[in-house]
Parts: C-alpha cells; structure tokens; sequence
C-alpha cells in the first residue's frame, strides 16, 4: 500500500475509535509531553549544578597547577586531581602518574588552549565502565608561544564517575516516576470519561428506542445535576416533549382537516348523485352545477387558508410601511358589522397591507359570528408597539379552550354549529408571526399568549372576548 494511502487512512482509523479511547490517547499525549518537559527541565538544572561544580574545583586546580610552573616545584593539587603540562606541539612535559604518555588534547584543542581555556569531556555519560574525565586546559602565556621543549599549557582532569551516575540514576527515577504518573493519570483520565460518556450512550440508547416508535419515552436526567451532560438531556426532553406535542397537533390537523374537507365533499357526492338518479331538466341541472360549484369554492377557500397559513414569509425589514390605523378605518367601513372604532392616527408598521388587511377582516368576522354586535376596534402605540385591539361582548370562551384557539381547524363547541372552518385565529397568528408580532386571546378575564414577543401587559375588560395583535412599529 503506497505511504500516501496509508496516511488519509489515518485520520479514517482514529475517527472510528471510540471517543473515550480517543480522549485518553489525547490527554496521555499531552501527559507524556508535559512530563517529559519537566523531566528534561529537572534533569538540565542538576545537570548545570553538578557541572557547575566541577568546573569551578578545575578552574581552582588549572590556577594552582599554573602557579607551580614557574618554580619547578611539584604542583600541590586536591586528591583525585590528575594533570599535564603540554607544551605548544601538544607533547606531555610533565604528567600525573595516571595521565603520562599522549596528551588528553586534540589536535584543535591544543591549538585553541595555547590562547584561551578549554573545557572537554572524555568518555560517555551512558558508559559506566569507561573512565570519563572532565577536562579543563589553561595557557601559561596566551600573548606569546613558548619555545619547543617549555610548557606551554596546563591540563587538569577531574574523574566524572560520581557525576555521570548521578545524572544517570537522576535519568531512572525520571522516568520511573514519569510512566508511573502518566499510568495514573490515563486510568483517573478513562474513568473521568467512562462516567461523563455514560449518560450520553444512556441517552443514545433511549434515542434509539424513540426512533424505533416509542412514544412517551424521557431521558433520565438525575434532579441534582447541573453539568453539561445533565443540561443537554434536559434540553433534549425539552424537545421531545415539543416533538411530541407537535406530531399530535399535526394528527389533530389531519383529523380535523378530514372532518372538515368530508362535509363539503359528502354534500357534493350527494347532489351529483341524485342528479345522475334521473332525467333532469336543464334548469335542475342548473342548479346542481351552482350549488356544486358553491360547495367546490368552499373546498377551494379552505385549501387557500390552509395554503396561506403554512407559507407565511418570514418578516422582512425591507417591506413597505403601512399606516395601521387608515388600514383598520379602510377594512371597518366597509364592513356589514359597522363596528365602533377608536384609532390612533400616524401609526406605522411594516409589512404587506394585504396580509394586514386579512387580520382585521378575519378579527371582525369572528366578532360578529360570535360575539354581540356592535364590535369595538381600537388602536393604539405603546412604546416602540402598535397594537391592534378588536373587541365583543359576547359569552367568550371558555379557559380550557383559549390554549388551542388559534390553532388550525380549532373551534369551541359552542361554536360547530355556526358557519366557519376554525382557520380565522390560526391565519391571524400566522400573519402576525411573520410581521414580528404576537397574538393575545383574553376572555371573561383569562389571558393567553401564543408567544412571548413583547413584554406589554394585558389591559382588557373582565367580561367578552378581546383579541390582540401587537406588530413592531416600523422605524
């Protein structure tokens, strides 16, 4: 297999591992770095202070061993202390008995002491057997070059036996106690994510099971815990318990959208039904097709509302700017209602009037359907909010009932008996969804939000049934 391939299959490998094996591997690699940086960091400072210490008992020695030269006088050097007196070709003149014969000095070495000191290491630190020397060599006179025969430059030697084992049992215990705490740290690291990462395959599990078509499944989320783990679970409740109650809002659409499509759809089986029984003449056939093509357009306004409700754009700050009052005058007026009208003039919001319109005309319609004659519409600006208030005194709703009104195809009781669909108050919260705005359903003093938009108190009578839309005032 070419290297190329060996390497993109990598990445592929480590993304299969389980994340808890991937986490421990991470954290022991930023172990294993992070203790191999103390260590080498450990290991330098002994290492400078041992080599700190021999090299200032050579310097001391180097200074006696140069003192001695002049008076050809044997040179009085610590125990252990071994020497040689080199001169400028780097032949031994004088030695220690344990360094007589070749000069300790290489060639380049030898050249570069007649000039400066120079420092040198003999044998391996990892070698125990070798004899290791720490070197140190002095000129006697740096300004001019002795002559064949004359010493020229002195050496001493240290023995770095003790240093070098120091170093090495210093290396030992490094990393003994490195791998003893990487260990350690990787199993508390793989326990710490066995317990995190056990929720989460718990709650994958009970995922599992939700998707397999249980229903009324909850993650257990202990009451005590405010982790990230628990708030997760909390929150993936939170959303089922929103799954749930949608998928049972949209079976109760489809229910109710078959209740309500089979009654037009019977009535018009029917009529064409008893038309075909018989001969007919042309004006019973007439008026079969018109009150088919009444019972058609019932279907057709019905599909167009439910069309309307689930396509409402979303609100867009580049609409047009509609006068709300003038809107509410203009749609009042013309209506067979003739409701009472209390508006506040100037008062501006965007979006699109025809959509607008249809809150008021749908709002005044289930006044007049529903409650005593005559309506009252109010407008009114409240801060930054316009808000649009129609007002009956009819019976109103009950509370039970408020939560569920302005959902689609939702009608009261009282009500299946009156013309309507039950789409008037999901339209109007649908339309002023989409501008930004809210809808507030408040009967015989019992408020109802469909959302929290804005934080307007409710200020309506404790008797009838007032609906509210509030819509951001454009600026």
């Amino acid at each position: 297999m070419p290297l190329a391939h060996r390497r993109r299959r990598l990445p592929e490998r480590w993304k299969r591992l389980p994340l808890r094996i991937r986490l421990i591997a991470g954290f022991a690699a930023a172990m294993l770095v992070v203790l191999a940086a103390a260590g080498t960091f450990v290991y330098f400072r002994v290492e400078y202070a041992l080599d700190l210490r021999l090299n200032e008992d050579l310097a001391a020695q180097s200074t006696q061993l140069a003192q001695s030269v002049p008076a050809h006088a044997a040179p009085a050097l610590a125990p252990g202390t071994s020497y040689q007196l080199l001169d400028a070709g780097n032949h031994v003149l004088s030695a220690s008995s344990d360094l007589a014969g070749v000069s300790l000095l290489r060639p380049d070495e030898a050249a570069t002491a007649l000039h400066r000191p120079v420092r040198g290491d003999r044998g391996n630190l990892f070698a125990i057997d070798s004899h290791t020397l720490r070197l140190y060599a002095v000129p006697l006179d740096s300004d001019a070059t002795p002559p064949a025969g004359q010493a020229a430059v002195a050496l001493v030697a240290l023995d770095r036996g003790q240093r070098d084992e120091a170093l090495r049992e210093l290396i030992g215990q490094l990393s003994l106690a490195n791998l003893a705490a990487l260990g350690i740290a990787s199993l508390v690291g793989y326990r710490l994510a066995h317990a995190a990462l056990t929720p989460v395959e718990r709650y994958r599990t009970e995922a599992a099971r939700i998707a397999a078509g249980a229903t009324g499944v909850r993650l257990a989320v202990p009451d005590g815990a405010h982790d990230e783990v628990a708030r997760l679970g909390r929150t993936l409740n939170d959303m089922l318990t929103a799954l749930e109650s949608a998928l049972d809002r949209e079976r109760r659409l489809v229910n109710d959208a078959s209740h309500e499509l089979r009654t037009p759809l019977t009535l018009l089986a029917t009529e064409l039904e008893l038309a075909l029984r018989r001969p007919r003449t042309a004006a019973e056939l007439e008026q079969t097709l018109r009150h088919a093509a009444a019972d058609t357009g019932d279907l057709i306004t019905l599909a167009d509302t439910l069309l309307a409700i689930g396509v409402q754009p979303s609100p867009d700050r580049t609409a047009s700017v509609t006068d709300l009052g003038v809107l509410v005058a203009e749609v009042a007026t013309r209506h067979p209602g003739h409701p009472h009208l209390e508006l506040t003039p100037r008062l501006a919001v965007r979006g699109d009037p025809t959509r607008l319109r249809q809150i008021v005309t749908n709002l005044l319609d289930n006044a007049v359907r529903h409650g005593v004659p005559p309506a009252a519409v109010a407008t009114e600006r409240v801060g930054g909010i316009a808000r649009l208030v129609v007002h009956d005194a009819g019976p109103g709703m009950s509370p039970d009932f408020l939560p569920r009104a302005a959902e689609r195809l939702t009608r009261a009781d009282a009500a299946r008996t009156s013309p309507g669909t039950g789409l008037g108050l999901a339209l109007v919260n649908a339309i002023a969804h989409a501008h930004g705005g809210e809808l507030r359903i408040c009967s015989n003093g019992v408020h109802h939000r469909s959302e929290r938009r804005f934080d307007l108190a409710c200020t309506h009578p404790d008797t009838g049934t007032s609906i509210t839309v509030l819509l951001p005032i454009a600026e």
